[in-house]
């Protein structure tokens, strides 16, 4: 079956309220920009252009627009509902219920915007907020930076790898537990091994 009337059944199965702002939202996204393509994913429509872009699903008491690099579309009507679980995706949604009016000239910005950080190459994973600066352990700091070796290799870690370490130090409810982790870190650093390294390396044979 094509793709449209894929699409075309699929509104067709709607309640009459659901099946009117499908029509419309479908007319507007393509109104925006005429080289956006129709493609079925995840049982519902799904609008691309040049690469994943927006999906329209139609649900019990609403119909939901879903843009998938939404957190980096502005929106200056603040039509974007925020849903915690998909944040750290970026995802943002429009939703309508029963008797609202879709706000075409909101909505057509936010595909505007979609098309144009679809068309400049903007990934997802730049849609994530500046990462919490992490709070090294005094004691810990301190031991590194009297080994220039221990504290080049530390410098060198990424993000993701200091974090490991801080979170070990930090998580120890003792303070014995606390120094032991602590020259634990400073030998295994110096070496230029993160602490997870070998688990990770495990997941991999």
């Amino acid at each position: 079956m094509l793709v449209q009337e894929q699409i075309n059944q699929y509104i067709a199965a709607q309640p009459e309220w659901q099946r009117k702002l499908l029509v419309r939202l479908r007319q507007l996204v393509h109104a925006t920009d005429p080289e956006i393509e129709e493609v079925w994913r995840w049982s519902g429509p799904h609008f691309d252009r040049n690469g994943i872009m927006v999906g329209i699903f139609a649900h019990k008491t609403c119909v939901s627009v879903w843009f998938h690099k939404g957190a980096l579309v502005k929106d200056p009507k603040q039509l974007f509902e925020a849903v915690a679980k998909d944040e750290d995706k970026g995802m943002r949604v429009y939703k309508l219920k029963e008797g609202d009016a879709i706000d075409e000239k909101g909505f057509q910005g936010l595909m505007k915007e979609a098309v144009k950080l679809n068309l400049d190459g903007v990934k997802l994973p730049d849609a994530k907020g500046p990462r919490k600066k992490l709070e090294v352990p005094p004691e810990l700091e301190a031991v590194l930076q009297k080994d220039e070796m221990a504290w080049d290799q530390w410098t060198r870690f990424n993000y993701t790898h200091k974090k490991e370490y801080v979170e070990w130090i930090t998580d120890a409810k003792k303070e014995e537990t606390r120094k032991r982790r602590i020259a634990q870190a400073f030998q295994m650093i110096r070496e230029g091994e993160g602490k997870e390294d070998k688990y990770r390396e495990a997941k991999k044979a």
